[in-house]
């Protein structure tokens, strides 16, 4: 860059206005821009080109481009919480005070002792580090881990928490349009004239793409556009947001910036819309390529198009005597624009043999002096451009001339930007003539209805010239990969394709040549399209040198896998509101402040709190236990059941679904009736239990475990929509909806006839596994008879909203019934009385029905179940396999829980040999005596057998085999 001011040129800058000036400051300097300014055009007004350097050589770097593409101008943005690595020059805009920093460099910018890593550059060829760091052993934890954990990454991330805000939003239409240049405004037109609500995403905060820099006319063809659909109800249109990645189904993502690095404004910064589109359209144009020359990363080498962006749109000389090198006439268009802003283009050097467009002879009649057939043999100068040796294309890279210039303006092409496309699964082909990817008609992403979901216009389709009548004709572009064609290795070893990651030609080569043939492999080996721009630069140019490599033709090389997002997005945007208290909530039931008044001792259950007990004054959580389960046994208790999952599903087929979800028969069941299922996964394991109660002919109510309900709901959504869709099946998860309270224990039914009321609760009327509907204490309520204590038992569920005026009434009248709350350890501790098994307990991910003796909850009548044809391989029919017992300990401590039983022997690494574990283990205050549950192999065959569980401690505990059923084997005190 020439180093004598201004850079800001005199006139010109269309996006920029000049009578608001505006303060900032990079690496302890304070300088000036203008309102409209980017930070890279700003930097470059105040003379500063070098901006950063690369990852691995830490050569200078400047930037290239003027979008979102720019892998080298990155910078740490922002003080305190706001800080934030790896902020791109050219699309950040420039916000008074702002604090730059340079990353990846130390002590400073311009004098970085990782640049020692440039003259070991011989050494640290592609792949080194698959080859190094090996001997000697000690050396990795000591000295390499250690060395390269700290070099690893550009920025440093941000300590504090951001005190910025972020927010989600959702949006529906039946066309979204991204992109707001020529070709997606003309789109978002043609799609409201049909009718539907149109959405159109623009990234950048100015509408209309290139087409305005491009073409004379280009701006009011855009303002004709716009003031159109600023006229019509069923558009919207959205500047600043960019689609970041696009999925099945028609679901956009894309982040609005609407505070970006402004905290004055008191909005929230980000926004991320969740979009789902009938059909989308993108227009997202297309990625100017570099040239592969040598030295072409010096800081001063610039696409042509984002020279033109800094004259034309900032008002900004990137450099006062310009070379433009290219193989296509779009690059003209740069000298043009630099002549007419009063700078000296030194020349255009054209690789193509002949130059004769409508562009090269405006170029010609400009008198800017046209050389064909020549190419860059090297860039001149270490920190900034100096000049270019010239060479002929066709040749080895002999040097025939030099020209002084301070910037080098280079065009290798046009790609399409097809990623949005291609997310979805949308194909592409290679176009020969026009050297380039594009999206393939054939073989688009698939909508639900098996047809396109997706439409591609303009640039991004290929059809660079979209702006009709505002066009010239244009020659076609030359493919040119590397430059000059046979350059030797010494040229071809400072050809750069990734700048950031400092990728050359040669390494591509080197990973051909080592046997990396898949462009997958050879990207992770050289580390080519990994950088912070994903490729954007760099993957075509790589891909041909690859496909040259391997003497195969570059469709048949393919390219690497577009993933989203298509640039990168801030955690905070992605969380949102997510975070501190809100990032996990706690759910909290109806009763729950009720709890914590009355001394609860909370525990989580999945995101839920539930009481584990409540200790009275001089009480311990284990005297609390105690006493509230001799109390439900002799009394009555209550439970806030509440966070039991409720399921309901229903449809004409939701018998014949519940059939396949559940172990047993389900589609028979009567209306008003309840039975017990088991759920198991595909691979034949138990995942979950609970009651299942039908309420009317198409409709059943599904019970699981509290910290099971989303995960069984999304397992049934899960089969529904991706096997059988075709069933007339809904499913709505009403966990929330409903508070629901046990009252346990021999005067449950005294204690519920107390209250006025329309259900009958006798025996005759009520019977277990039954439930009826009504009124109680004036509250719309069902009534459940079940039990997982073993004594009388009625669940109630009522409306969320007055789950605690029931709590409270019930908590009044039984007062002098000695009514008191059980939390969650008494349950456990009665359901282990009666040998009732838990979730998570006796089950872990490998264990069956039958192991814990369920065979009498699967049907023997039904053709299948999920899970059914797994429980019948051969090792899950083993006999040998460990299976449901009690455990009575021979010295009256309890047994700890997990613990293993161990047999004779040791088995190959080493370690003792066992034949069970403890699934479950209390003190019962009801036998008043330790219990416990495990499982064990042949188990229910070894009634009486001793078993010996050592202990960390080194002592051997001994343990007797015995029914799993400890209290009221008969059940008679169901029915109180």
């Amino acid at each position: 860059m020439s180093h004598t001011p201004p850079f800001r040129l005199p006139r010109g800058g269309r996006l920029i206005d000049r009578a608001f000036q505006l303060a900032f400051r990079f690496d302890g300097r304070h300088l000036r821009g203008v309102q409209g300014d980017t930070l890279a055009s700003a930097l470059l007004a105040n003379g500063q080109m070098l901006m950063g350097r690369s990852f691995k050589y830490h050569r200078p770097r400047g930037p290239i481009a003027s979008g979102a593409e720019e892998p080298n101008a990155l910078f740490g943005l922002g003080q305190g919480g706001r800080f934030e690595p790896n902020q791109r020059a050219s699309t950040t805009a420039l916000v008074a005070g702002m604090v730059l920093r340079s990353q990846n460099c130390w002590p400073s910018l311009d004098a970085d002792v990782g640049a020692i890593n440039n003259w070991l550059s011989p050494l640290l060829p592609a792949g080194f580090y698959y080859k190094t760091f090996i001997h000697p052993r000690p050396f990795w934890k000591h000295l390499f881990e250690p060395v390269i954990r700290r070099s690893a990454g550009l920025g440093r991330a941000p300590v504090g928490p951001d005190p910025d805000r972020y927010e989600q939003a959702y949006a529906f239409a039946e066309t979204v349009v991204v992109g707001g240049g020529i070709a997606g405004l003309t789109a978002a037109r043609d799609a409201a004239d049909k009718g539907g609500r149109v959405i159109v995403l623009e990234q950048d905060p100015v509408w209309g793409g290139r087409t305005p820099t491009d073409h004379d006319s280009g701006q009011a063809a855009i303002d004709a556009l716009l003031a159109d659909l600023h006229g019509r109800g069923n558009v919207t249109l959205r500047r600043n947001c960019m689609a970041t990645g696009l999925y099945d189904h028609g679901y956009l993502l894309a982040r609005e910036a609407l505070a970006d690095h402004d905290p004055n404004q008191g909005i929230p910064r980000q926004r991320l819309w969740r979009i789902r589109a009938g059909h989308v359209i993108t227009a997202t144009g297309a990625l100017e390529r570099p040239l592969s020359f040598a030295c072409n990363d010096v800081p001063g080498v610039m696409l042509a198009s984002a020279v033109r962006d800094f004259i034309s749109d900032y008002g900004v000389a990137p450099g006062r005597r310009i070379v433009v090198v290219t193989n296509n006439d779009d690059a003209y268009r740069t000298a043009l624009t630099a002549q007419a802003a009063g700078l000296e283009v030194v020349a255009i050097i054209d690789a193509r043999p002949q130059a004769r467009g409508d562009l090269p002879q405006a170029a010609r009649a400009a008198n800017i002096p046209v050389m064909t057939g020549k190419a860059v043999a090297k860039v001149k100068g270490g920190t900034h451009v100096e000049g270019v040796a010239i060479c002929d294309q066709a040749g080895d890279g002999r040097v025939t001339g030099s020209l002084d210039c301070d910037v080098v303006a280079m065009s290798g092409g046009w790609s399409p930007v097809v990623h949005l496309y291609s997310h979805c699964g949308g194909r592409l082909t290679w176009d020969e003539p026009e050297a380039m990817f594009r999206p393939d008609p054939s073989r688009p992403p698939l909508g639900a209805d098996g047809k396109s979901m997706v439409t591609v216009l303009g640039a991004a389709n290929g059809d660079l010239r979209c702006a009709g009548d505002l066009e010239r004709s244009e020659a076609p572009t030359m493919p040119v990969w590397v430059m000059p064609q046979d350059a030797p290795y010494k040229l071809r070893a400072k050809m750069w394709l990734d700048f950031q990651n400092d990728v050359k030609v040669s390494d591509v080569e080197l990973a051909a040549r080592e046997g990396y043939a898949s462009v997958e492999h050879a990207k992770r080996y050289t580390t080519l399209g990994m950088a912070t721009d994903q490729g954007k630069n760099s993957n075509i140019n790589g891909l041909a040198v690859l496909s040259k490599a391997l003497n195969q033709p570059l469709e048949a090389t393919g390219t690497t896998t577009f993933r989203p997002p298509y640039t990168p997005l801030t955690l905070g945007t992605i969380a949102a509101e997510a975070r501190g208290e809100a990032f996990q909530p706690l759910r909290k039931t109806p009763m729950h402040d009720w709890h914590a008044s009355h001394g609860a001792s909370f525990e989580p259950v999945g995101h839920w709190r539930r009481p584990y007990s409540y200790p009275r004054a001089g009480e311990d959580r284990h005297g609390a236990v105690n006493r509230e389960i001799l109390a439900v046994r002799n009394g009555v208790g209550t439970l806030d059941a509440s966070t039991l999952g409720k399921i309901v599903v229903k449809g004409p087929d939701a018998g014949r679904f519940l059939d396949m979800m559940y172990t047993n028969m389900m589609s028979t069941l009567p209306v008003g009736k309840c039975r017990y299922g088991l759920m198991c996964n595909e691979n034949g394991f138990l995942m979950d239990d609970g009651v299942v109660a039908r309420l009317s002919t198409d409709t059943w109510l599904c019970h699981t475990t509290t910290g099971g309900a989303d995960r069984i709901h999304g397992h049934m959504e899960d089969w529904l929509q991706c096997e059988w869709w075709d069933w007339q099946v809904h499913t709505a998860n009403l966990t929330e909806q409903y508070a629901q309270i046990a009252v346990a224990g021999p005067k449950a039914r005294e204690l519920l006839q107390r209250l006025p009321g329309t259900i009958d609760l006798s025996q005759d009327a009520l019977p277990f596994m039954q439930w009826a509907e009504g009124e109680l204490a004036g509250i719309p309520a069902r009534i459940y008879r079940i039990s997982f204590s073993g004594e009388l038992s009625y669940e109630i569920a009522v409306p969320a909203g007055r789950g605690l005026e029931l709590w409270e009434r019930l908590h009044v009248e039984g007062r002098d019934l000695g009514i008191t709350p059980y939390g969650t350890e008494a349950m456990h501790v009665m359901r282990a009385e009666k040998g009732f098994i838990m979730i998570g307990d006796e089950t872990d991910g490998t264990v069956i029905p039958q192991d814990l003796g369920l065979h009498w909850a699967i049907s023997k009548k039904k053709p299948d179940y999920i899970g059914k044809r797994a429980q019948a391989r051969s090792f899950m029919k083993d006999g040998s396999r460990w299976q449901l017992v009690g455990l009575e300990s021979l010295d009256g401590r309890v047994l700890p829980d997990g613990a293993y039983a161990v047999e004779p022997g040791v088995n190959a690494n080493g370690q003792r040999k066992t034949q069970g574990r403890v699934t479950s283990s209390y003190h019962s205050p009801t036998l008043d005596r330790p219990i416990a549950m495990g499982l064990v192999r042949h188990g229910p065959a070894r009634m009486g057998q001793v078993l010996e569980f050592p202990l960390p401690s080194g002592e051997v505990m001994k343990a007797r085999i015995v029914d799993p059923v400890f209290y009221d084997k008969e059940g008679t005190r169901l029915n109180g």
